[in-house]
């Protein structure tokens, strides 16, 4: 496999990965690695994980660099090394394309340090009109990122939100997301403005 043939990565993905903080940046369910490809080209640190060891393999032949690190790991199956990798506060940036786990979706946004930046891009509730996947499992609800970063103990901003149908490589129902954990320094001068907004009312 070469670099040709690992496929373009997403334009949603691209679009926000200038956002990321320094830091190590996570591609979960990697796949060919379009993204950690992409990611380690700007001078990223990458950490590349999916479940397939060939996939990966061939990944490090692609991008022989010490800015990328593999890592091959069942992400379904709980495990003490899955705890591991989605250690609290460990990641300037997780990026993650065409997956669902709803189990991880909390550990990505805990994952975060402060100001990291989740870029989410997968099917959404719909796409059986279109093809795979149509399973409901594998398909997220109208509006479920957002709720979920709206919902989160710690701060997120919801810096961008896309839910509805697509016709780029082929016609497809997406929900994208990229959302930031706000660092503290902020949230505490947010929460002093509010309290001397409420001495006023």
């Amino acid at each position: 496999m070469n670099a040709a043939h690992v496929g373009a990565a997403s334009a949603w993905v691209l679009r926000f990965a200038a956002n990321i903080p320094a830091g190590l940046v996570l591609d979960l369910a990697c796949g060919t690695g379009r993204h950690a490809l992409a990611l380690c080209a700007q001078g990223r640190a990458v950490l590349a994980v999916d479940y397939d060891p060939a996939v990966l393999a061939q990944l490090a032949q692609t991008v022989p660099s010490p800015q990328l690190e593999t890592v091959c790991l069942d992400l379904e199956t709980p495990s003490a090394a899955r705890d591991v990798l989605l250690a609290p506060a460990r990641y300037a940036g997780i990026v993650v394309t065409n997956y669902l786990h709803r189990p991880l979706l909390p550990k990505l946004l805990d994952s975060l340090i402060e100001g990291g930046v989740l870029i989410y891009e997968t099917f959404a509730e719909g796409n059986a009109q279109f093809g795979r996947p149509s399973n409901p499992a594998f398909l997220l609800q109208p509006g479920e990122w957002a709720q979920l970063c709206l919902g989160a103990p710690q701060s997120i901003h919801l810096l961008a939100f896309e839910d509805g149908f697509v016709d780029v490589a082929k016609p497809a129902m997406l929900q994208r997301v990229c959302a930031v954990r706000r660092a503290r320094a902020a949230i505490d001068a947010e929460s002093s403005l509010a309290a001397l907004r409420a001495l006023h009312l």
